[in-house]
């Protein structure tokens, strides 16, 4: 799964400029048993399976002996704090990241109390398994290191920049079923240009999501 993402687009080119490196780890390896279990019924009961704690901190130990630094160990979990663009910024200030992604009912507790890792969630549903989830850290993530975006992909004016939403964008043709492009962009006028979008990226904020407007305040 992860091979497929992380080998397309913007994920690959930073790999290729080696802005970043990925490396991924097969959890079943650290299983011990002949049929490679990672996971077992839980205690108390209840339906599903929970991923044992020797396996994963197996795991985890093997992956952080690869290399010297000291990985920002993330566990992606629908109770985990959910993924917004300022912690994007905190990550993408990681030296070295380690996403684990877990399967079935969940994880042994005791993988958070003895590794101290922090819990992410990217909203309030449930997926299968936390590999789509990591992938969408690693994107979001890695988009934002310096030299990883051209000129033709600029990050300058994203949403969610300063808690923002971005402003309406067009290109060719100018006039479209009977709807025009706005004069203003037009006008080759730059500072104009740059305060209606300003203007433009608040009164959407307002429109679509006022709760970054709160949260901002």
């Amino acid at each position: 799964m992860f091979e497929q993402v992380l080998g397309t687009s913007i994920p690959k080119r930073a790999a290729d400029k080696g802005i970043v490196s990925y490396h991924l780890h097969d959890i079943r390896e650290c299983a011990t048993d002949a049929h490679r279990s990672v996971d077992d019924k839980p205690f108390g009961g209840g339906p599903g399976m929970v991923m044992m704690a020797p396996v994963i901190c197996d795991a985890i130990d093997k992956a952080s002996a690869q290399d010297v630094r000291k990985p920002k160990l993330i566990i992606m979990s629908p109770q985990g704090r959910v993924l917004d663009q300022k912690m994007v910024k905190e990550l993408a200030g990681e030296s070295r990241i380690m996403l684990l992604a877990g399967r079935y009912e969940g994880i042994d507790e005791r993988v958070l109390e003895l590794t101290g890792a922090t819990e992410l969630s990217i909203g309030d549903y449930v997926l299968s398994g936390g590999e789509l989830a990591a992938m969408v850290v690693i994107d979001a993530v890695v988009r934002t290191l310096p030299g990883v975006l051209g000129a033709h992909d600029g990050a300058a004016d994203e949403t969610f920049k300063d808690d923002l939403l971005e402003h309406p964008q067009y290109t060719r043709p100018r006039e479209y079923k009977g709807l025009e492009v706005p004069d203003i962009l037009l006008s080759g006028n730059h500072k104009n240009i740059a305060l209606w979008r300003q203007q433009q990226r608040l009164e959407r904020t307002k429109k679509k999501r006022p709760d970054l407007l709160i949260k901002k305040n």
